[in-house]
């Protein structure tokens, strides 16, 4: 009996999907809920499962194609696969598994790939045969659409790795250009990066955006950090980092001018009387915006916890579409990469963002004295057409106070 694979829900207003990568073959085995087909949506990358056990019969979709939900992608035959040879090129990889050193390595070498100025992305499939095989993404040359690197094609190179480099070049990257050599290459843009460019460009063109900036004194917060990170780390089992002191403030701020926490809607304004923070994470083909709920009633550690667990899946391609639904204020730390300063773009519909840079000594004057002190500076970018310009430093000045002061988040001040 043949059954059919449907392109799953992908979640709220989301109705279209790019396939990324087909996971199996034609005639391969499968069990229930095994991932067949990885799809690229707006904000996530999604695998969709088989829903019964048996064999592949038959792909409707190729690499590239634009999909909508509910359209079939795929035929299973169900019932018991046909047993493999013992010579089947599949088998041999994943029985067996990388030396301790490689197995360590390996996750060092997906980063590399997917965080480094590559234009190469890695789909969820390809992630884990990269760790699978510990073998480095960036010496092998992807065979499929638009260069993109295949499951086969991490296979493949692992085959070589073994048998000494003996594979055919196809398998290892391409050669240097000759010196002097101009050279160019395109490669098609992901939903995911055309999506963040419509939404960037559509924030510019629809808002009225202005930034304010302010500066501060870090010391009290890394003296806090200083003094409890073992305890904090002994008692909640995640470390105390910066960004729960700037969450906490930003409830703060939001909860006395609530503008900051609105968002225009038509020819309304919807105010919250909840504060649902949204994470600038780096993901492998992008940015996106997890949502921190209720930020107002979490503390510091499962603040901490959310904001981990974030990072941890948006690597691991494991976000869903429920992670970034909603939001009503971003917090975006450029500093983790070294920014100094930054006018960052607020997240439609919300109407502002807080940007976080890099922590400097700098020389500041304290009580008419000239001294040494952490600085970091803050930017708050918003939507003049909601919020005044009052509004926009009144908050920003809560939040430097609260950092500069974090006991005023414990009184609430």
């Amino acid at each position: 009996m043949a059954t059919e694979v449907k392109v799953p829900t992908l979640g709220e207003s989301v109705t279209e999907a790019t396939v990324g990568e087909l996971l199996k073959k034609v005639g391969d085995a499968v069990a229930v809920d095994e991932p067949i087909i990885s799809l690229e949506t707006d904000k996530v990358a999604v695998e969709a499962p088989s829903p019964v056990a048996g064999t592949i019969k038959e792909f409707k979709v190729d690499v590239g194609d634009t999909v909508e939900v509910n359209a079939v992608i795929a035929v299973i035959e169900e019932g018991d696969a046909p047993a493999k040879s013992s010579g089947d090129s599949d088998d041999a990889p994943k029985a067996d598994k990388p030396d301790a050193d490689v197995e360590k390595a390996a996750p060092a070498q997906a980063k590399e790939a997917t965080d480094g100025d590559s234009s190469q992305t890695l789909s969820p499939a390809v992630r884990r045969a990269v760790l699978e095989h510990g073998v480095d993404p960036s010496t092998i040359k992807g065979t499929g659409k638009d260069g993109r690197l295949t499951k086969e094609d991490v296979i493949a190179a692992a085959e070589a790795k073994k048998s000494g480099g003996s594979k055919p070049a196809e398998s290892t990257s391409a050669p240097a250009a000759a010196a002097g050599e101009r050279r160019e290459e395109r490669v098609k843009m992901t939903r995911m990066r055309q999506t963040i460019a419509k939404r960037l460009k559509g924030a510019q063109d629809n808002a009225a955006l202005l930034t304010t900036f302010n500066d501060v004194d870090m010391s009290a917060v890394m003296e806090a950090r200083g003094k409890y990170k073992d305890m904090f780390a002994k008692k909640h089992d995640i470390r105390l980092g910066f960004m729960g002191f700037f969450a906490k403030a930003a409830c703060l701020a939001l909860k006395d001018v609530p503008a900051v926490n609105a968002y225009i809607e038509g020819d309304e304004i919807v105010y919250h009387d909840y504060v649902d923070i949204s994470v600038a994470v780096s993901a492998p083909n992008g940015l996106v915006v997890p949502v921190i709920r209720d930020a107002q009633d979490k503390g510091f550690a499962q603040i901490e916890k959310d904001i981990a667990d974030f990072g941890k899946r948006a690597k691991d391609g494991t976000l869903t579409m429920d992670d970034m639904k909603g939001g009503t204020f971003t917090i975006s730390n450029g500093g983790v990469f070294g920014s100094l300063m930054s006018t960052p773009i607020i997240n439609p519909p919300q109407s502002a963002v807080l940007g976080l840079h890099r922590i400097e000594d700098r020389p500041v004057v304290v009580n008419g004295e000239i001294v040494i002190r952490p600085m970091m500076y803050i930017a708050l970018s918003y939507d003049h057409r909601l919020i005044d310009g009052r509004e926009a430093v009144t908050a920003l000045k809560i939040i430097k106070e609260a950092i500069e002061d974090p006991t005023r988040m414990l009184i609430d001040l």
